[in-house]
């Protein structure tokens, strides 16, 4: 039976009892799926694991864009705040130029860091999803990881990658909040 057949197989049942895979609207019970149960529980649980690792290969393209996107700002910037390469005669133009520059790169540290935080909630439903299929595996191997990271005491400081890649966008954020700053001070 393909993975298709056994997302409508369990579509189409309704049983309810202790031994069963909750899905959103219905779940089905080993007894009343069939002998294949355990068979495509393992598949379904290697393909959403293996979908979760896409979500996270994307997440990190997302990130390698938006700090591509800004370091090319910032090298951009070194041309326009340089008089001698742009050779600008009106200072106004430059300044406003700069303070384009400088909103521009605030707003793309924001959409960043809206993005990431869309990426933790995506990845935390992903990991409850299979943390319930585990359930009904011999063993539980992302469960098991977060007890073992949680007893470690080397891990009571444990910040997430998601705390730590927040950083990079506030990071990034800080010239172009300084450049803002510095347009609008000198903006006649």
């Amino acid at each position: 039976m393909s993975i298709q057949e056994t997302s409508k197989k369990m579509n189409e049942t309704k049983h309810i009892n202790t031994d069963t895979i909750q899905t959103e609207n219905q779940s089905v019970s080993e007894h009343s799926y069939g002998q294949k149960y355990q068979d495509h529980l393992i598949q379904q649980y290697k393909l959403y694991v293996e979908m979760m690792d896409r979500t996270t290969a994307r997440r990190i393209q997302v990130n390698n864009f938006y700090t591509s996107i800004l370091s090319g700002l910032l090298a951009l910037l070194a041309i326009v705040a340089n008089k001698d390469i742009a050779q600008f005669k009106d200072t106004q133009f430059q300044l406003i130029s700069l303070l384009l520059v400088a909103v521009l790169g605030i707003v793309l540290c924001l959409i960043w860091y809206i993005n990431i935080q869309s990426y933790k909630q995506l990845n935390s439903g992903k990991f409850k999803v299979i943390h319930e299929l585990e359930n009904k595996l011999p063993f539980e191997c992302y469960g098991r990881e977060w007890e073992l990271i949680k007893k470690d005491r080397r891990y009571q400081g444990y910040l997430t990658q998601t705390s730590i890649e927040k950083m990079v966008p506030f990071i990034l954020s800080i010239p172009y909040f300084g450049l803002f700053i510095y347009s609008l001070i000198n903006l006649k």
